[in-house]
């Protein structure tokens, strides 16, 4: 029984092409996004609504308060045991999102070197995080090990931690370790290959569609909560340019073309991840169908 990942850029159409899949396999769908995450966030995320379900069962949709911080780590721990019951029962569970370090945090198994730990150093650089903050931690891991600094998202403070440790226990890169990914499952990883001008374009028709929908108001709404621009949820794309564009004064027409800029650079990143992922097909458009998904499969 494999695992079946639908992947790819923003606004590439991972989400109807997974649930039409589901659909036909009679299965459940595992969001990997690192947005979705968040109660409340519903406009700027794309989230699908309960018509767009048609019927699914998605999970690790509106789990989290957007006062909360929410690592990979947080997501591994929720995320896996729902894959395994899947698999389990006979079914071929659908891992459908853009966020990739999610993804890989279910598709292989941790590898943290072979070091032994040292509970002082450990203990001295979570306080250092405590201290300075996650990004100053994964700045450091930057300057010590660059490599594995570009494979951990600075949210996995966890991980960060262990590849810090394995640094400055053997003095050597944790990256240099000949620690590769070992695979959990069998899978198959599919993306829509839109043509890069499209996907723009597709793009820029969400961005137009959040907006007109009342994501400016969303993120007011927030704000009234209680939720603050340093928080993890609002460094997400579309939230942190409405509280910037809200600050500055600056018109619905600048705010959207700056949320429109930064989502073509995320859907450009995204595919670069997912083009290195292993036992990946990319379809046209007109071959994304479920249909073809599951002759692959």
């Amino acid at each position: 029984m494999k695992v079946l990942v639908i992947c790819g850029a923003t606004a590439s159409g991972k989400t109807a092409l997974a649930v039409d899949c589901a659909k036909k396999l009679n299965t459940e769908i595992v969001s990997a996004d690192s947005m979705l995450i968040y109660r409340g966030l519903n406009i700027g995320t794309a989230k699908p609504t309960f018509e767009e379900m048609q019927g699914v069962k998605h999970h690790l949709i509106d789990i989290v308060s957007p006062e909360d911080n929410f690592s990979v780590s947080d997501y591994e721990a929720l995320a896996l045991p729902i894959v395994e019951r899947l698999l389990s029962e006979g079914k071929t569970p659908i891992i459908c999102g853009g966020t990739g370090f999610y993804i890989n945090s279910l598709l292989y198994k941790s590898q943290f070197g072979n070091a032994g730990a040292d509970e002082k150093v450990r203990k001295e650089l979570e306080e250092y995080a405590q201290i300075h903050g996650k990004n100053a931690l994964h700045q450091l891991l930057r300057e010590k090990d660059p490599e594995s600094a570009e494979k951990l998202h600075e949210n996995d403070v966890k991980r960060v931690v262990r590849a810090l440790e394995i640094f400055f226990v053997t003095g050597k890169k944790k990256s240099e370790q000949n620690d590769s990914p070992v695979p959990r499952f069998d899978f198959l990883c599919v993306s829509v290959d839109h043509e890069r001008e499209t996907l723009y374009e597709r793009i820029n028709l969400r961005v137009d569609k959040m907006l007109q929908e009342g994501l400016i108001e969303e993120v007011a709404a927030l704000i009234a909560q209680g939720v603050t621009d340093n928080m993890q949820c609002m460094q997400g794309i579309g939230y942190k340019e409405v509280l910037e564009g809200l600050k500055n004064g600056d018109r619905i027409e600048e705010i959207a073309e700056t949320i429109k800029k930064n989502t073509r650079n995320y859907a450009k990143r995204q595919l670069t991840f997912f083009k290195r992922m292993q036992n990946h097909i990319m379809l046209p458009p007109s071959n994304a169908t479920a249909e073809e998904v599951l002759n692959y499969l």
